[in-house]
This record gives structure tokens, C-alpha cells and sequence, in this order.
């Protein structure tokens, strides 16, 4: 295949680039460059079947030649980003995808949307199934993207039934790895940092809220099944393995040998707003759809994402 991935020089995106070059596909990434980094990439400059092209997705969309899909996971993804950026992250989500959509359409590819459990708000089911339709405010600060994706799915759903366009949405659960940036504002980037750097963990509250944490390779093998798969339906990707915040802060401590004590804050109020207190997927769908469920444990996992920050902060 030949394949365009926006946000490709992003965390998420730059992992997706690699695996699908490995699996013998010719990659174009596009980015702007607001979240993502060179650094995710810079390995892959010079592959004979890797191109990078520097754009912002809001803008007019060309790539010349043919195209077997495009992925879409251009996009700020982290509290800290989107309300910093809230306009462009409303733009991205919505002309973005816009823009990608239509390229797919023209070039009769695969539109592969890459949606989040944020659609899901602060959640009164858990664990949470694709049919639960959310519980969102559409005006809080974190609407800013909470409904950017729920657009974005509409937008999704609204080509492929109107068009008959081959399309395929992601719902993807809390995910970490390396290339997540140490200044990400994200639970697992936070916690890691601050014990390396031995600076108190801080935790929000009393720490009860939940959050379930799945490896990056677990998540790029089920981005590459879903677009295998033909199910234009959303479908959830992400660990099961529910836990609280407060139980992670002392797995981080163990796992990196620090000494840093955890301080409970109040959080600032932007930032908390409409904070989900629970997050689970109920992968169900995935297992029978997909054959996929996670296969990399917890502390396997973070072991490699604390050697890549300790790497950073050398």
C-alpha cells in the first residue's frame, strides 16, 4: 500500500510510520509540527519508501500519485496542547479531517480516522462500550477536543454512508511509550519525569480517578487489523486493565527507584474541568473483530518508555 499519515512525526504517528514500513508499505507523514518532532522521524529520513511532508492539515490537502489509505491522527492530544491550542484543535478536527476525508475520497482510499475515548466524556458507564454515546460538555475547555472527535466521527460516518466511502474509526484508550514528549502534561510522561528528576509526583485530588494504560505497539497493532478489517464502525483500542492514579504514582516509583514522595494538589481548574473520574474500554468488539486484545505488560511497558525519558534527560 501507499498510505499518508497525518500527524506522522507525532508520538503516536511516527510509531505508525515504522510499522507500516516494516511491514513492506511506502509511508508519506505529513505534520505542522506543533506537537510532533523531527527527533520521532529523523531515523527514517533517507528510506527509499518513507517521504515527509511539512503542512498543516487545516490547510488545502494535495499529494500526488495514488493512495491505498489515508490515516488522520493529526492532532493535539494532551490537556496541556489542546488548551493552549483550542482553536486549531476544533480546526484540525474538524477542517482537517475535512481536508483528509476529501483527499481519500478523491484518490478512492481507505479514510482511517483515529478518534479517542474522550468522546466518551466523563463517563456514567464504565467499563465503556462503543454504543455508550458519552457524557460531554460541549462548552467546557476540554470540549475543545472532546467534540473536535466526536465531529470528526460524525464527519466519518456521514462519507461513508452518503458516498459509500471505505472508512474506519479508532476509539484509542490511554496510551504511552518513548517518544512522548517529558513536558506532554499526561499522567504517564508526568510521573516519570518528575521521578527521575525527583520532584514530587503530583496527583490531583485524592488520586481514586481510574485511568487504563496500553503500550504503543499494542495500539499500532490494532490500527494496522482495524485497516485490514473492513469494519467501518468505531471500535475501541486500549488495556482493560483498569487502575487508580494513585496506585500508578507508586508502580512509577518502584519501577524507577526513586525517592521523589507523592504530593496530593489541587489541580488548576481549566485543567480538571470535566476530568473523566473513570476510563476503561470494554474491548469486547476488538477481541472478536480483530483477534487483538494487549499484549505488553504494564511494568514491560514503562520500563521502556522510563530508559527513553532517562535518554532525554541525560
Amino acid at each position: 500500500m501507499r498510505v499518508l499519515i497525518t500527524g506522522g512525526a507525532g508520538f503516536l504517528g511516527s510509531h505508525l510510520c515504522d510499522r507500516f514500513l516494516v511491514e513492506g508499505h511506502t509511508v508519506i507523514a505529513m505534520d505542522n509540527l506543533i506537537t510532533g518532532s523531527m527527533d520521532n522521524i529523523v531515523h527514517l529520513i533517507g528510506h527509499d519508501r518513507f517521504t515527509f511532508v511539512e503542512h498543516n492539515v487545516i490547510n488545502y490537502l494535495y499529494v500526488q500519485g495514488s493512495l491505498d489509505a489515508v490515516l488522520h491522527f493529526a492532532s493535539p492530544a494532551s490537556p496541556n496542547d489542546y488548551l493552549e491550542h483550542p482553536i486549531h484543535t476544533l480546526k484540525v478536527g474538524s477542517m482537517g479531517t475535512l481536508n483528509a476525508i476529501g483527499l481519500a475520497k478523491a484518490k478512492g482510499a481507505c479514510f482511517f480516522l483515529a478518534s479517542t475515548s474522550e468522546v466518551y466524556g466523563d463517563p456514567q458507564v464504565n467499563p465503556q462500550p462503543e454504543g455508550y454515546w458519552g457524557h460531554v460538555n460541549p462548552i467546557g475547555p476540554r470540549g475543545v477536543y472532546d467534540e473536535a472527535k466526536r465531529f470528526a466521527e460524525a464527519m466519518t460516518m456521514a462519507y461513508h454512508r452518503h458516498h459509500g466511502l471505505d472508512t474506519r474509526i479508532i476509539r484509542i484508550f490511554n496510551t504511552y511509550g518513548p517518544r512522548m514528549r517529558l513536558n506532554d502534561g499526561r499522567v504517564v510522561p508526568n510521573f516519570i519525569h518528575q521521578a527521575l528528576t525527583g520532584q514530587p509526583l503530583t496527583v490531583y485530588g485524592d488520586g481514586s480517578q481510574t485511568r487504563s494504560f496500553q503500550y504503543c505497539s499494542d495500539l499500532v497493532d490494532g490500527v494496522y487489523k482495524l485497516l485490514l478489517s473492513g469494519e467501518s464502525n468505531p471500535v475501541n483500542i486500549g488495556n482493560p486493565n483498569e487502575m487508580t492514579i494513585l496506585e500508578f504514582a507508586q508502580v512509577i516509583l518502584q519501577l524507577t527507584g526513586s525517592k521523589s514522595e507523592i504530593k496530593h494538589i489541587k489541580p488548576p481548574h481549566e485543567r480538571n474541568a470535566d476530568d473523566p473520574m473513570v476510563r476503561r474500554p470494554d474491548i469486547t468488539k476488538a477481541k472478536q473483530l480483530l483477534d487483538w486484545e494487549p499484549k505488553v505488560d504494564l511494568a514491560d511497558g514503562l520500563e521502556k518508555a522510563i530508559a527513553y525519558s532517562r535518554s532525554k534527560l541525560l
